[in-house]
């Protein structure tokens, strides 16, 4: 079957794979691969920046962003033949640590947890993976044009989870969210805002393009101005861009009793000058919080899954901006300008 690999820590060593069938050692539920999304963690990983290859293999199968449909399973696996799945990306560690055992894996104490498509595990762009059924989370048919959006979902359904937990902490009544980045997840996490009943304001250097379209299309507000400027004073801040200035801007211009999220995961080496006193001072004063979160366990799945499917749909199809049949790969990894979310299609593959 084919597949789309490389060779970890080597650059553009991108290929399409001939792999074998996956073993049944791999799980009891056969599933075929319908579509791959693509995104800066992949292209990192494409650049030879980082990830590992599973024990005994040179390659790495890329591929964490997924949408399946089951081929096969067990009698009582939960499964059956045509079920829409997606594959959940973290995987426990062995030992299991105190955070893995109790099915938190997403904030694993060890480091030995394993990623499909990044770390120690194969990825999903292959025509088919097979997996245990507590691996799998279950869509409704309906999602099947944009399922694949899930798990980039993931990572704002636990953003919100945990502001919210956060904010729990104390009287907590938030009317105004700011989200910075107008990306895949920055897009999602507006959505999920939105959804909440939130007066949501979101931030991207970009003027024109899909972006503000989408924005607005949420009745949320666009900015290409900063958060600075635009006089915004958010009670939940959720940052998806990664970029140290904007970082820096999330974390000191906000109201009162706020909570702040970092998602975006930050090039290292960049110096700028912070007054240390001044951000501590705002901080404790105002009663904020700022946390980092990365990756989901499956209770984000689940609210994911249900965030999506109570979406408009033709909504979540517009953050799909172009579908690339696997053997078209290198084709998928050039940016447009006018890209949201890129797509591998896997099942025109198979067929």
């Amino acid at each position: 079957m084919k597949a789309l690999g490389v060779t970890p820590g080597v650059k553009d060593s991108l290929e399409l794979l001939d792999m074998e069938e996956p073993p049944q050692s791999e799980g009891s539920v056969l599933v075929e691969t319908l579509a791959v999304g693509l995104c800066g963690t992949d292209k990192e990983i494409v650049s030879g920046e980082y990830g590992e290859a599973p024990p005994g293999s040179d390659h790495l199968v890329l591929g964490h962003e997924n949408l399946g449909r089951v081929r096969s399973a067990p009698a009582g696996s939960g499964f059956s033949e045509g079920d829409l799945v997606v594959g959940i990306v973290r995987r426990p560690d062995p030992v299991p640590c105190e955070a893995c055992a109790a099915g938190q894996w997403d904030m694993c104490r060890n480091g030995k947890y394993t990623e499909h498509g990044i770390k120690g595990r194969h990825g999903f762009a292959r025509e088919r993976y097979r997996a245990d059924p507590d691996a799998l989370v279950t869509l409704d048919p309906a999602l099947a044009e944009v399922g694949v959006l899930l798990e980039p979902t993931t990572i704002v359904a636990k953003a919100w989870q945990h502001a919210e937990a956060i904010g729990k902490r104390a009287f907590f009544d938030p009317k105004v969210a700011a989200v910075t980045g107008a990306g895949p997840v920055g897009l999602l996490a507006a959505l999920l805002g939105r959804q909440r009943g939130l007066e949501v304001h979101v931030y991207d250097m970009v003027k024109d393009g899909p972006k503000p379209d989408l924005v607005r299309s949420l009745g949320a507000t666009y900015h290409s101005d900063s958060l600075t400027d635009s006089g915004v004073l958010a009670d939940v801040l959720i940052e998806c861009t990664g970029v140290p200035s904007v970082v820096m801007e999330t974390i000191t211009t906000h109201g009162l009793d706020t909570v702040t999220c970092l998602t975006g995961v930050s090039s290292t080496g960049k110096k700028m000058p912070v007054d240390v006193g001044a951000a501590n001072r705002e901080a404790v004063l105002g009663n904020d919080v700022v946390f980092g979160s990365v990756n989901a366990n499956r209770t984000h799945y689940e609210e994911a899954a249900t965030a999506l499917k109570d979406a408009d749909r033709s909504w979540l199809g517009r953050l799909i901006t172009r579908r690339v049949p696997l053997d078209d790969f290198a084709e998928a990894f050039q940016r447009h300008d006018n890209d949201v979310k890129v797509v591998l299609d896997l099942e025109a593959a198979s067929r």
